[in-house]
């Protein structure tokens, strides 16, 4: 577990936003909620879902203060917004189309 602290803080240092939320869930269940919050809000504003998810439900148990929740939504919608591209969208319709014609596909 040690091990796995150190590699999840050394990706989370280096930009990983999903280690940021797997962090924040285990200060979480640690009862460490400052830190957790911490965590799950740098996660959120990198345009992590999953930490943006966490927060939420902190803020629903009154963990969270609304000018938190807000200001991290602004960061995580503009941080989703910096990620979309003409080519993304693009690629995402050709997967979801491919994904619908397999499954309209029989078995005789």
């Amino acid at each position: 577990m040690k091990k796995a602290k150190f590699h999840l803080g050394a990706a989370a240092m280096a930009g990983h936003e999903l280690a940021r939320y797997f962090l924040g869930g285990r200060e979480y269940e640690s009862g460490n909620m400052e830190r957790a919050v911490r965590h799950f809000t740098i996660g959120a504003s990198a345009g992590c879902v999953r930490a943006m998810h966490s927060l939420q439900t902190l803020f629903e148990h009154r963990l969270v203060s609304r000018d938190e929740i807000d200001s991290t939504l602004t960061a995580y919608n503009n941080a989703c917004a910096d990620m979309r591209s003409e080519a993304r969208d693009k690629a995402i319709r050709s997967f979801t189309n491919t994904l619908e014609e397999q499954s309209n596909c029989t078995v005789s």
